[in-house]
């Protein structure tokens, strides 16, 4: 990680930064979830960076880059990996994103489709799943609340926390978890008024080779096998694969299996 590349890039008038492994390889983009930054990415740079040039950036909003006071819909963060990869020059990359990142790629590939090579997607919020008549929607998490809890802890809080919270996660994911929640900006609670996306319309405009990474609702995850179904339907070339034993932090609770199924299809579509 020593001669990793740590930088910044204006994009759409903010400052965002960025860690890059470099050389002359395929790029690979990593897009973070809610409240992590780029350097979460750290284990899965580490094993892709022999053979790819791995770009992790932090959102707006997250890690160090800026923080403005609105513009955190997924429009806003597709966008911002837009100007990225063509302000890095990155010819059709191959962009891996988790949860919030994970529905960046998604309307990145459908706004920008020709700026994208492939988008791997590890358990992406369903937005593309039309709410049910008569079924009440999930109680949507206080992120105001979790959040400001997380902030009022030291680092070393912070890691003994992730221990206690997450016990099956390596190591290694304690201490980039602890330092993005350090670095969040509060100003990534003020949704505001967002631009309304029809999902399953967006969707249908993804053209490039597509992988979806689902895991067990009953340990936390998301995607249910219907939404993955439903997914197949809007964007058919699409791959699902379903790795057990994980949640909705599929690469931290099963990442022998998770760089397994990232590298086997890289290798078939991300050069």
């Amino acid at each position: 990680m020593t001669s990793w590349q740590s930088n910044y890039i204006a994009v759409n008038k903010l400052k965002l930064h960025y860690t890059r492994t470099g050389g002359d390889k395929p790029p690979v983009v990593l897009a973070h979830g809610f409240s992590d930054d780029g350097l979460c990415w750290t284990p899965v740079a580490e094993v892709l960076q022999a053979d790819y040039d791995v770009i992790m950036v932090d959102a707006r909003g997250h890690g160090r880059s800026d923080g403005p006071k609105r513009g955190y819909g997924s429009l806003d963060h597709a966008g911002d990996l837009a100007g990225v990869i063509s302000g890095l020059g990155l010819k059709r990359p191959a962009v891996l994103g988790h949860s919030m990142g994970a529905a960046t790629a998604l309307a990145l590939a459908g706004t920008y489709p020709d700026l994208v090579g492939a988008i791997l997607l590890e358990d992406p919020p369903p937005f593309w799943v039309p709410p049910q008549p008569g079924k009440p929607l999930p109680r949507p998490r206080n992120f105001t609340v979790w959040i400001t809890d997380l902030k009022r802890k030291t680092r070393e809080e912070l890691i003994a926390h992730a221990r206690a919270e997450s016990p099956t996660w390596p190591e290694a994911e304690h201490g980039p978890w602890a330092d993005s929640k350090l670095r969040l900006s509060f100003n990534v609670l003020r949704r505001g008024k967002m631009t309304p996306i029809d999902w399953p319309a967006l969707i249908r405009c993804i053209t490039c080779p597509t992988l979806l990474i689902t895991a067990d609702t009953d340990k936390g995850a998301i995607v249910p096998p219907e939404a993955a179904a439903m997914f197949q339907t809007l964007v058919p070339q699409a791959k699902v694969v379903h790795i057990p034993g994980a949640g909705h932090s599929i690469r931290r609770e099963q990442f022998a299996r998770y760089m397994e199924v990232v590298k086997a299809f890289l290798a078939e579509h991300g050069d």
